[in-house]
Parts: C-alpha cells; structure tokens; sequence
C-alpha cells in the first residue's frame, strides 16, 4: 500500500514538474573537459521500461528529471569545486530535497517518496553523470549511508529532527564510523559513550569523514558498554554544533577532491540519551544492514561512469591517429574495450538481480559483497586501460578520464575494502578455516 501510494505521489510530481525546479547557482564556468570532447555518450543499457529488468516508466521519469537538474545545477561548476576542494552541499542539497531526491525510498511522513530502494539505485546510476566522484558519494552518504537505520529503526521524535531535515536538503549529515585504527574492521572502534544519567559523554574520534566540514549532524557508532564488540555499539544522532566537537582538520585526498573529508574528534561531547537509533547495543546489526544499501548504491553510481568512460573513449580514439589510422582500429584497443563493457553489462546483472532480491526483503549481504568486489576491481581495470588510449592527454586533469582514475580508487577501500568483502563472500561460501581448532 505504501509502494503504491509512493507510486502515486512519484507520478504527480513528474506530470507537475515538481520534480526540479531550476535554481541558477550563478554564472557558467566552463568544463575543462570540453577543450577535448565532453559531448555526453549515451549509455548503451536499456532507456525503456518494456526493456528493463527491474524499472518502470516512473524509473525513467526520475533518472530524466535528475538529468536535467544534474546538467543545469552542478555538472556546469565540477571543475571549479574540484580546483576548491569542496562543492557547497546546502545548496546543491537543497535544491536535490526541493526536487524529491534525497528520500526517494524514506517514508511520505517525513518527506520522502516512500518507494522501494530500486529508485534509490535508479537515482544512483544518474548521479554517475555527474563530472567527478566527490559530489555523487557526498550525495550517497546523505542518502543511503546515514539514514538508512534512521529510518528503519528511529523514533518519530528522532526522525523529524534529523531524517526530515535531511530529506529536504535543510541539514546535511556525515557517518560516523571509520577511526585511524579501525576502518573496514568497524568492530574494533574504540570511541565511547558513556552514560550518565539521561545523557551520553562521548569522547574519541573519527577519521575519512565525508562532508565533515559542512554537515549539521553525524550518524555515529560508538561504543555504549563494555560488552561484546559487536553487542556494545550504538549508533547516536549527533548534532555536529554541540561544546566538544572538533573539527581537526580537512583531509587532502588522492581523489574525490569536491567532497570535503574531515578528522573529527569528541571531548566530553553530551548528547541526549534519546538520539540511540533504536536499541542501545544493536549500532553494529543496524550499521551492517546499511552496508548493504551502501555498497549497492556504490556499485550502481559507479557503473554509470563507466559507461561514461568507455563511451568517451571509443569517441576519442576514433578521432586520434597513430600510424595513419584512428587509436581505435587497432585490434587490441577495440578488443579491449569490448571486453571492459562486457565486465560493466555482467555487473549490471549482478546489481539488478540484488536489488530485486532486497526490495523482495532477501538478505542479499553476499551479492552486494560480490557486487562492491567487482566493482571496484572494474573501476581500476577500466581507469587503467582507457586511460592509456588517452595517451598524453590522459595523464592531464583536462578529462574525464584522468579524473575517474584517482576517483574511483576508492571503491576498493571505503564501505568495506576488497579483502574485507572476499571475507563475506567466504564466511557465506562455508570455505572460512575454523580458528577454533
């Protein structure tokens, strides 16, 4: 009924244009990407809802109005938020909430469209548009990172102070999970909150926070007891301008150079007893069920771009000659690149037939394992070799390219690192050593 409701809302929103709203952030800045070629490819995946394995014609209506606002709103200024090192995410989070895009899959009662999270995948893939990695994973951190057991698991009082904010664009979040000594082993975090009386005091310390400098409040996990380690977390709605919270500094990163990471630290920070999402001590379950989501989200962002790549590739080598004849009619080159589409159209599979499996409520931890695997494996394999074809040109920042190599070398680390995941794939294979004996 909810689906069916939230299908409604969806198609009154695209007939009444409410969807996006042209807001102008100001003057044009030119993409140094267009002194090669930046005219766009267009993806060779399915465009109809007759044709697709898991989108409707309301699918499509959203991935084109995000198309719109993407091309109109933020694609035009990539190259300048890059050059700064942080893009303004409560604008461009206000203008995404206004138009519906921050809480496609959340509940109609705080602001969401109350679909099922193949639109939250369908707005993910648009977001790989996008000219950069930065804003897109910003945008995920907002949308499926931080919310997600918020949602699921919060208390209405907790939900309109953090989750309807956060849906409309008035307040942006970060998560608070990663420490220097305690990344894709989130079990091992040693941040506390201890109680005293009707409030938490935290104290410790949290690293690679994305949107840390600009957020409003944190999802953070913290250790509330002294129990076991995967008994003992919480996770904590934590208002980010309360006495106590330090922004260490801002992080210089290989890639993803628009999206602002911080180091966080807590001093004595108090913090109301009511902002545990759900049960004290069920953070770590909660914060493994949003993994989900989140490397799903990932895979689908990441596999637009690819296309984008690919598709920019085969049009750039087609025009360059070496030897008297275009880059692309040697054998190796036009070999390689089908193989490279062939991997992204296997992993597009493998996410669609995930998604269909979670929104049908399967636990689909391995296959989104398997997924976050591959894809960032693939992401380096097609960085790599479209980026040799590029020749000189692709070692410059001038394309997408260059950009999409250092961007995309996260998808390897963050949300849970390549080994970390083939430790999932094995512990469900039943083919983990028993250290028992």
């Amino acid at each position: 009924m909810a689906l069916r409701e939230g299908a409604l809302r969806l198609n009154v929103l695209v007939r009444s244009r409410h969807f996006y709203k042209l807001t102008s952030l100001g003057g044009g800045v030119r993409s140094l990407t267009e002194k090669v070629s930046s005219k766009q490819v267009k993806s060779s995946a399915p465009e109809t809802a007759a044709d697709h394995l898991i989108y409707t014609q309301e699918h499509f209506a959203l991935k084109e109005s995000l198309r719109k606002l993407i091309d109109q709103e933020i694609n035009p200024y990539v190259d300048q938020w890059e050059a700064e090192g942080k893009f303004p995410a409560h604008k461009i989070f206000k203008i995404l909430g206004n138009a519906g895009f921050l809480g496609v899959n959340k509940p109609v009662e705080y602001g969401g469209l109350g679909l099922d999270f193949s639109f939250s995948v369908a707005v993910a893939e648009e977001l790989g548009n996008i000219r950069c990695g930065g804003i897109p994973m910003a945008i995920g951190v907002q949308t499926d990172m931080t919310t997600p057991a918020l949602a699921r698991f919060g208390s209405d009082e907790l939900k309109r102070e953090f989750l309807l904010p956060s849906i409309s664009g008035d307040k942006v979040a970060c998560l608070g999970v990663s420490e220097v000594g305690a990344g894709s082993d989130v079990s091992s975090i040693k941040t506390k909150a201890v109680r005293k009386g009707d409030e938490y005091v935290i104290n410790g310390g949290k690293m690679w926070t994305t949107s840390g400098t600009q957020a409003d409040w944190m999802c953070l996990l913290a250790n509330t007891s002294d129990g076991p380690p995967h008994k003992n977390k919480s996770l904590i709605c934590l208002p980010m301008n309360l006495p106590g919270v330090h922004i260490a500094r801002k992080i210089d990163k290989l890639g993803m150079w628009s999206s602002d990471t911080a180091e966080v630290f807590f001093d004595d920070v108090h913090v109301p007893c009511k902002n545990v999402i759900g049960q004290e001590g069920m953070g770590f379950t909660y914060q493994m069920l949003q993994f989900q989501e989140e490397r799903l989200w990932a895979v689908a962002n990441i596999l637009t771009t690819m296309d984008n790549v690919i598709q920019e590739t085969i049009q750039y080598t087609r025009q360059r000659k070496i030897f008297k004849q275009p880059v692309l009619h040697h054998q190796a080159v036009h070999f390689r690149l089908a193989e490279l589409q062939t991997e992204v159209e296997l992993l597009r599979s493998l996410l669609y037939r995930a998604t269909a499996l979670y929104i049908k409520g399967n636990d689909v931890t391995k296959l989104a394992s398997m997924a976050k695997l591959k894809g960032g494996r693939l992401a380096r394999e097609v960085g790599d070799s479209c980026l040799q074809y590029w020749g000189g040109m692709g070692y410059t920042s001038d394309v997408l390219v260059s950009r999409f190599y250092r961007d995309s070398r996260l998808m390897s680390i963050g949300a849970g690192a390549d080994e970390v995941m083939l430790g999932i794939i094995c512990k469900y294979m039943d083919t983990l050593p028993d250290v028992s004996l």
